[in-house]
């Protein structure tokens, strides 16, 4: 009986981990994000939803999420421009938890990559993560408390031949990473890098429609399937959470074992 009061009390206070903080997620309104939105709120979060155009996928989330007591607002930047991101950092205000999520990935021969290309992602994908913890920051340092969990990829261990400057741009932001979950470990502020591997979104749903080519991909897998969304949220729920708390520095693989 002792044992189950445990459990039960145990479980209330997981539903309430995260009441009376504020969380950002980039690229919430669809895929990865959007399950990481959803159980950040679950978990009792305040979260701020940003989508880069589609306002009405963004509102769809946050209705969701209010559906089931949650709090939640939609904030709108375009992040492949410097002018967006300066936009969200100006509108974020103060968050306890950061989750960098947003990308661009744009599959080209390394010597066809344009210059567009090229800013784009590196806008979005480093530059943004970049400028939005220097944001962040210093609000964590006040409560000495905070968790920065960037999303990377597989393909900062085994880039894609045709993505050169989305897995450069991947494996940058986790050398970040390593760099500040050292300058900000004093200030109570851990900071890690969750990598997920080949996960069903609609990033991937054109090319996995083909059925030679998923059976191909998930050959390449050693559990021998690929992921969704919702593999990656319970990992990006740890890190944020304080059963986390001894967790900085780390780029941990959600992949099936691709990585490997």
């Amino acid at each position: 009986m002792i044992l189950r009061s445990f459990y039960k009390e145990r479980k209330i206070d997981s539903m309430l981990e995260f009441k009376g903080k504020r969380a950002l997620v980039t690229g919430s309104s669809r895929g990865i994000g959007k399950e990481i939105a959803l159980d950040l709120a679950k978990n009792g979060a305040e979260v701020l939803v940003h989508c880069a155009s589609n306002i009405a996928k963004a509102e769809n989330v946050c209705n969701e999420i209010i559906s089931f007591g949650g709090n939640a607002s939609v904030v709108n930047a375009d992040l492949s421009s410097e002018g967006g991101i300066d936009k969200l950092t100006s509108i974020m205000g103060n968050v306890d938890i950061l989750v960098l999520n947003a990308s661009i990935q744009i599959k080209n021969k390394w010597d066809n990559i344009t210059t567009e290309e090229f800013v784009s992602q590196v806008n979005c994908n480093f530059l943004a993560s970049f400028k939005l913890i220097q944001q962040a920051v210093p609000f964590m340092k006040q409560n000495n408390w905070g968790r920065i969990i960037t999303i990377g990829s597989v393909q900062e261990a085994k880039p894609h031949p045709d993505m050169l400057v989305y897995s450069a741009t991947k494996a940058a932001q986790t050398n970040m990473v390593q760099s500040l979950s050292l300058q900000l470990a004093k200030d109570g502020i851990t900071v890690n890098n969750v990598a997920p591997g080949v996960i069903y979104t609609d990033r991937n749903i054109e090319a996995l429609s083909d059925t030679e080519y998923a059976k191909k991909v998930a050959r390449q897998i050693p559990v021998g399937f690929y992921g969704k969304p919702k593999d990656c949220a319970p990992m990006v729920r740890l890190l944020a959470s304080e059963d986390g708390r001894y967790i900085t520095g780390q780029s941990i693989y959600i992949d099936g074992g691709k990585s490997l």
